[in-house]
């Protein structure tokens, strides 16, 4: 396997596009806010959504029309969520129309993705307006605009593509994705679109999403909230010319290995860049009765507000690692515990049978004070491990939050 640029055009069939339609009023026209995918042949398709009870209409369109398993394109706009309004429904229906008479297709074969403000009326519009001109300008380019022009409060594009062989053709598969704030388990805040040209089934696709997605995207955590438009869409046109992916053989095996690459790359970009943050923190438990165990304590330490906030004071307050563990709910036993913090700067042991041990303050500091910071948990109890993405709790967080609307 390999990494390629082109993100989600590196596939083959695949162009994209990307302009400023105005969505939100005001924003900057330098500032590209709508983005079509599509694909030249018909794309047997997956997705995955928000687990909120409150869900934004572009999830429940998009769901109605993944029904047929199949989709030939995506429009997807930031600047507005298109959640919580009176005609909500209708104005991501209308998008989907607006999109399949521009591109020849049915609207069924249309997605609808939005990212921005809640409880605001979309300006559909504003974005019906700008799709011919969006479809005349689709291109093999195309990713690099379209991943920024999902982009909110976002500071870098997530962007992503590799190859790898199955049946002894080389397939490609690339994704690009948004997410900042707003995020917590069971994705949030978070749009991911991936594209591969890799002949494979309907159910082969979903199954491979629900494997993957819940080891990568759902052990991102920025801030505890899961939001209202998480949506993670797969599309495959099987232009690649291997043999049909429809049982969980070799060929599936190396989709689903490509796949959580592309997903965990994406997940970890997202991390990184959550609202306000300076570092990027891993967590990985071992030594677990069960994997779900670990996940559970990994997810807690990385979520507690407290840990978040230590991280960004590069203090080595190895307590609060133990608290969060300990509301956490997952079965383990404090006085095997054991916690080691590392990045670049090197490794140090704080705590060990849940217990404090002597350690040098000022490695510690220097530490927790590089880029990218890892929270190393052994509860030696089992085999099993865990490993998930949050960051640190700055300042800026709470700046950019504070107006978010206004």
């Amino acid at each position: 396997m390999k990494q390629l640029p082109g993100g989600i055009c590196a596939a083959k069939g695949f162009r994209a596009a990307a302009t400023h339609a105005g969505v939100k009023a005001g924003s900057s026209p330098d500032k590209n806010d709508l983005a079509l995918i599509f694909s030249e042949a018909e794309c047997n398709a997956a997705g995955m959504f928000t687990t909120n009870r409150v869900k934004a209409a572009p999830v429940y369109v998009t769901m109605a029309h993944l029904e047929s398993g199949v989709l030939r394109g995506v429009v997807v706009n930031s600047g507005n969520a298109n959640a919580c309004c009176h005609l909500s429904h209708e104005h991501a229906e209308e998008v989907c129309a607006a999109a399949a008479q521009v591109l020849g297709v049915s609207p069924d074969d249309i997605a609808v993705g939005s990212t921005g403000v809640i409880g605001q009326e979309l300006n559909a519009q504003a974005i019906i307006d700008a799709l011919p001109g969006l479809a005349q300008n689709l291109t093999k380019d195309g990713s690099d605009a379209a991943a920024h022009a999902i982009m909110t409060t976002d500071t870098k594009k997530k962007e992503i593509a590799v190859s790898f062989e199955v049946g002894g053709k080389t397939v490609t598969l690339g994704g690009i994705a948004k997410g900042s704030g707003m995020i917590h388990p069971a994705m949030g805040t978070m749009l991911c679109y991936l594209t591969t040209d890799c002949a494979i089934s309907t159910e082969m696709l979903g199954d491979a999403l629900h494997q993957v997605v819940p080891r990568t995207f759902n052990r991102v955590t920025v801030d505890g909230d899961t939001s209202t438009n998480d949506t993670c869409l797969l599309m495959a046109n099987g232009l690649a010319g291997n043999p049909l992916i429809e049982w969980k053989d070799e060929g599936y095996d190396a989709f689903v290995e490509a796949l959580t690459e592309v997903c965990t790359y994406l997940a970890k970009h997202m991390a990184a860049d959550g609202e306000g943050a300076s570092r990027l923190i891993t967590c990985t438990v071992s030594g677990s009765r069960s994997e779900d165990a670990a996940e559970r304590l990994s997810k807690s330490i990385v979520s507690s507000s407290l840990v978040k906030a230590a991280v960004f004071g590069a203090d080595a307050n190895w307590g609060r690692v133990v608290c969060a563990m300990g509301y956490s709910r997952a079965p383990f036993r404090p006085e095997c515990v054991e916690v080691r913090f590392a990045s670049a700067a090197g490794e140090i042991q704080v705590c060990y049978e849940g217990m404090q041990v002597l350690f040098d303050e000022d490695k510690a500091k220097a530490i927790l004070s590089q880029p990218e910071v890892e929270i190393l948990v052994d509860v030696h109890e089992g085999h099993a491990s865990a490993t998930c993405w949050g960051c640190d709790l700055t300042y800026e967080y709470v700046h950019i939050n504070g107006d978010y609307r206004t």
